[in-house]
C-alpha cells in the first residue's frame, strides 16, 4: 500500500493523496470497461452491406501503438478506397512512416480476406493515384493508399476463423514451456504461403539466440522510454479508466487505480515522462524487460529493400503470422523498439540488423530491412481484446 501510495506521488509531481479522496472515488475506480469498446471483436453482426462488413473484420488488424491510422472511402459503387488518417502518425517514434505502412498491410489483408469470406474477390491496386513521397508522413498529400475493385468469386482462407480471436499478448510469457521448432516452422510458413512483393521470414527458438535479443529488447524500449519526444507520445496515447478508455478506443489501455486516481485529480501530466529515478518509470521498465526476458523464441520479417509498396506487403504477412500463432495456441507480440528510426535508437537498430540478417540497415529504398520482429511464447493469463473504434469513425464522408 505505501508503495502505491508513493507511486501516485511520484506521477503527479508531487501529487499526495488523501485518504478521504479514495472513499470518494471507490465507485468509479472500480467500474468495469463498458463492453463497447470491445464490441467490434463480436463482428459485424446483420449488417447487410458486404464492403461494411469487411470492413468491421479489417479493422481488428494490428497496428503500432494501437493506432488504427485508416480511413476508408466507399462512394464509388463495388469498390474500397484507403487512406492513411495522418492526424494518427507517431513522428516522434515513427518518422517516416514505416509503422503506419505495416499498419495499412495488415488491414489490407484482413479486407481481402473478409470479402472472400463472402465471395468476393478483390483485385488490390497501391497507389492508384501515385505513391506517397517524402519522409514525414504528417506532411503527406492526402493520395489514396491502395483501391481495391470488388468482383464475384473469391476463395475462402482457412486463415479467416481466427481473425475475430487474435490478441497481442502483452503479459509475461511462460517461461517453463519452449516454443517448438515445429511451431516456429509454421509461422514461417504462414509467410511464405501468403506473401508478395519479396517478404521473406525466419526465427530461432535456440537460446543461443534468443538471450542475446532479450537483451537487445528491453535495452532498445529503456531509450525509448527516457528519450523525451517519443516518451511523451507515449503518454499522450495512455486511455486511463473506462471512461478514456471508451471515450478512444484506441492507445494504451490502462485501468490501474493508482492511475485512474491521478487522473481524477487533474494531476496526471502526459506531457511531462517520469524521471528514470521515479517509481513510475521504474515500474514501466520492468513491465518492458519482463516482456523481453520472457521471450521464448524470436520471428521476423524482412524485404529486399524498403519502399512503401514492401512495408505494405510486410504488413500483410505478419497478419497472417498473427493469424496462424492464433491458430497454433501461440502467443507473438512485436518488439517493435530496436527496429525504430528516431536518431537515439540508431546503435540499437544496426544491432537489429546485423543478428538478424547480418547488413547494415539504411535509409536507402533497396536496402535490405527488417519490417517486424516478435517475441514468442505461451502467455500466463489470458489475453484480452484492445480495444477498437466504431466501424462508421473509419468512413470517409
Amino acid at each position: 500500500m505505501r508503495e502505491r501510495r508513493n507511486f501516485v506521488r511520484l506521477l503527479g509531481g508531487g501529487l499526495a493523496v488523501a485518504a478521504g479522496a479514495t472513499a470518494l472515488a471507490t465507485w468509479w475506480l472500480h467500474a468495469d470497461v463498458p463492453a463497447a469498446a470491445f464490441e467490434i471483436w463480436n463482428g459485424p453482426g446483420d449488417e447487410p452491406d458486404v464492403r461494411k462488413r469487411a470492413v468491421a473484420y479489417a479493422v481488428t488488424a494490428p497496428t503500432a501503438y494501437n493506432g488504427q491510422p485508416w480511413r476508408v472511402d466507399l462512394r464509388e459503387p463495388d469498390a474500397i478506397v484507403l487512406h492513411a488518417d495522418r492526424a494518427r502518425v507517431q513522428p516522434a517514434t515513427d518518422p517516416f512512416g514505416r509503422q503506419l505502412m505495416i499498419g495499412h498491410g495488415a488491414f489490407i489483408e484482413l479486407l481481402v480476406m473478409a470479402l472472400a469470406q463472402q465471395g468476393v474477390q478483390a483485385r488490390v491496386q497501391l497507389w492508384p493515384q501515385g505513391e506517397l513521397a517524402g519522409d514525414a508522413p504528417q506532411q503527406w498529400p492526402d493520395l489514396p493508399v491502395a483501391r481495391l475493385t470488388l468482383s464475384r468469386g473469391g476463395t475462402p482462407d482457412p486463415l479467416f476463423a481466427q481473425v475475430l480471436r487474435r490478441r497481442t499478448p502483452k503479459q509475461r510469457f511462460d517461461t517453463g514451456r519452449a516454443v517448438s521448432a515445429d511451431m516456429l516452422q509454421g509461422l514461417t510458413a504462414a509467410v511464405a504461403s501468403g506473401a508478395g512483393g519479396g517478404v521473406q521470414s525466419a526465427g530461432t527458438v535456440d537460446m543461443a539466440r534468443v538471450l542475446p535479443l532479450r537483451k537487445l529488447c528491453a535495452a532498445a524500449a529503456r531509450v525509448e522510454l527516457v528519450t523525451p519526444d517519443t516518451a511523451r507520445e507515449n503518454l499522450r496515447l495512455l486511455r486511463i479508466g473506462p471512461q478514456e478508455i471508451l471515450a478512444h478506443r484506441d492507445g494504451f489501455s490502462l485501468n490501474d487505480p493508482a492511475l485512474r486516481m491521478a487522473v481524477a485529480l487533474g494531476r496526471f501530466d502526459r506531457e511531462v515522462p517520469a524521471a528514470e529515478d521515479s517509481l513510475s518509470f521504474r515500474q514501466t521498465l520492468r513491465m518492458f524487460e519482463d516482456q523481453a526476458h520472457t521471450a521464448m523464441g524470436f520471428v521476423w520479417i524482412s524485404t529486399g529493400g524498403n519502399s512503401r509498396s514492401e512495408q505494405i506487403a510486410a504488413g500483410r504477412a505478419y497478419v497472417r503470422q498473427q493469424l496462424r500463432a492464433t491458430d497454433l495456441g501461440l502467443g507473438m507480440q512485436p518488439m517493435s523498439q530496436p527496429l525504430e528510426e528516431f536518431p537515439e535508437m540508431a546503435p540499437h537498430h544496426a544491432a537489429a540488423h546485423d543478428m538478424l540478417i547480418g547488413a547494415a540497415p539504411s535509409r536507402h529504398a533497396r536496402s535490405p530491412t527488417v519490417q517486424m520482429m516478435c517475441r514468442l511464447g505461451f502467455p500466463t493469463a489470458p489475453v484480452p481484446p484492445a480495444p477498437r473504434r466504431p466501424v462508421g469513425d473509419f468512413m470517409q464522408a
